[in-house]
């Protein structure tokens, strides 16, 4: 019985991690108003959301922002072929924005949209870890 209890703990951990998203993980921003970031993208409900973990600025220098814990990706739902839809916020003017991403390896193209999209602000981010 014993056996049998461990092969399915460890079963279910293999699977756990074979079912992680491939967007999730640590992404750095590109600079806006000279900073940029650090965001952790991790599930939130059936979709994803990405926290401020690290917050940079003058050429590189971590400072302690007051946005460090505030969420920038808000409520991404997959839709397939490594793209999402939810919303952003940008920290800069304090909006929240109709967001799309497309994943690509390492890469994570982020759009925040206005006017039902007509007008559109992008950013690649770049994985971290």
């Amino acid at each position: 019985m014993k056996k049998i209890a461990l092969a399915a703990a460890a079963a279910m951990m293999a699977a756990g991690t074979a079912l992680a998203d491939p967007v999730e993980g640590v992404w750095q921003t590109q600079p806006d108003d000279g900073k940029f970031a650090h965001v952790r993208m991790a599930p939130c409900g059936p979709a994803f959301c990405g926290k401020i973990v690290r917050a940079f600025k003058d050429g590189g220098n971590e400072y302690k922002s007051p946005n460090l814990g505030k969420t920038l990706v808000i409520d991404m739902k997959p839709e397939g072929g490594g793209a999402y839809k939810g919303r952003v916020w940008r920290p800069s003017n304090d909006k929240i924005y109709l967001g799309k991403m497309q994943l690509n390896g390492d890469r994570l193209a982020l759009r925040g949209c206005v006017a039902g999209g007509l007008i559109c602000s992008k950013q690649t981010w770049v994985r971290v870890k």
